[in-house]
């Protein structure tokens, strides 16, 4: 399993890309999608919504369990990704690609991501 070098990661195993105008894309990271097993349902938070870093901003459904999407950073929603709410199975099929979220306007520090090399040795145990 590997995790791009170009992303940032979260300790609740979200991952956020660069900021290209102002705006980031979320995700899970493979490690996540693998733990929940087969996703069957994705709630996201509507396109507007503020979220806050570390808290809870939707929910993922497996076949095993239910688990919270945390949002990585604080910001407002600009979008979601529409194919992940009517296929979930991108979520364990591409979570780098296909699979993302929804888009934020980033508007607080990004502080307490991990590099990709820091997710990897957090993940490691």
């Amino acid at each position: 399993m590997s995790n791009p070098q170009q992303l940032r990661y979260s300790k609740e195993h979200e991952w956020l890309s660069a900021a290209e105008d102002g705006v980031s894309t979320v995700g899970i990271t493979e490690h996540a999608a693998n733990a929940l097993g087969d996703v069957v349902f994705v709630q996201l938070p509507e396109a507007g919504a503020t979220v806050t870093a570390g808290e809870s901003c939707g929910e993922l459904e497996s076949t095993k369990s239910v688990s919270d999407l945390y949002s990585p950073v604080d910001g407002e929603v600009v979008e979601v990704n529409q194919d992940v709410v009517d296929d979930p199975s991108l979520v364990n099929s591409a979570p780098f690609e296909g699979g993302w979220l929804f888009k934020v306007r980033v508007t607080g520090e990004q502080d307490e991501l991990l590099s990709a090399d820091e997710y990897t040795a957090f993940t490691a145990g």
